[in-house]
């Protein structure tokens, strides 16, 4: 009987340190569960001003290029504008969607967005008087003035994505700067071409 104590005391120690151990273990799997799984979301939530600015700006860029493309639908009789405008659209409108939705999760409304400051560094924005201009012309007219438009905005963004690329810290912006540069500079050359014939 006077072993019982020393039994119990022993017990009791080892489910202490087999708790201890336990806990450990579990702290250790949860932290490499954490790795592998926190990134994910983490990456989403992450980012910066440059990030912040990146969106605000390419909204209304892209939807420029959307609005750009609307035009082309009802003044260009040239098939290939036709088809390359509709897949600008196709394109850019997911992207401010997109955009839109961050920018909500981190808080911005991008309603409110101020982009007075930013005119400067919207680069290829097409102005009133070329907007205005395109609506007044039709077939090869207005093919050469919309391409050429296009090109610059084109141009303009791809500076826009290659800073974010190079400063922003939101995965998601970053990957949708990385596409923007390919798909665009893809669309850059083939209108140079369609400029060209």
């Amino acid at each position: 009987m006077t072993s019982t104590p020393t039994r119990i005391v022993a017990v009791a120690a080892a489910v202490s340190t087999a708790v201890v151990v336990s806990s450990c273990s579990k702290t250790e799997d949860h932290t490499q569960h954490a790795a592998s799984t926190v990134p994910t979301s983490q990456a989403v939530a992450a980012h910066n001003a440059d990030d912040v600015m990146f969106a605000q700006m390419m909204i209304p860029h892209h939807q420029q290029a959307v609005d750009l493309a609307a035009i082309a639908a009802v003044h260009t009789t040239n098939q290939a504008v036709r088809i390359l405008a509709g897949k600008i659209a196709d394109e850019q409108q997911p992207e401010i969607d997109q955009m839109n939705a961050l920018l909500q999760q981190w808080d911005v409304d991008p309603a409110t967005t101020d982009h007075s400051g930013h005119g400067a560094a919207m680069q290829g924005m097409v102005d009133d008087a070329t907007m205005t201009k395109l609506k007044s012309l039709n077939g090869p007219q207005f093919d050469t003035l919309w391409l050429q438009a296009m090109i610059g905005h084109h141009q303009g963004a791809i500076e826009m994505a290659k800073a974010e690329i190079a400063n922003g810290q939101s995965a998601d912006l970053t990957a949708m700067a990385k596409s923007i540069v390919t798909a665009q500079q893809a669309e850059i050359d083939q209108m140079k071409q369609m400029l060209g014939g």
